[in-house]
């Protein structure tokens, strides 16, 4: 992402030039979207699927036992068979 320079900010013979912003998620209006994409990446690394009524809800089943996470903004909810949900957190 590039932003221009804050007022106030002078560089002599680099009046047009812009900066780069390495880190900057929090407090952007890309920060939820970038946010949940890592998020849905690394569960479905994890071998969890999403179910079709609602993407914010994966499941797997282990040697027949069902974990299921429900993502919520910033929060998640871990239900399923007990051994699973322990080894998840």
């Amino acid at each position: 992402m590039y932003i221009e320079h804050l007022e106030g900010f002078e560089t002599l013979n680099r009046e047009l030039h812009v900066c780069i912003l390495n880190k900057g998620l929090y407090g952007l209006k890309q920060a939820p979207y970038a946010c949940y994409t890592r998020i849905d990446s690394y569960f479905t690394r994890l071998g969890f699927t999403k179910i079709e009524a609602d993407a914010n809800i994966y499941h797997i089943v282990v040697e027949g036992k069902l974990l299921i996470i429900v993502l919520y903004v910033d929060d998640l909810i871990l239900t399923g068979y007990e051994k699973l949900v322990k080894s998840c957190k």
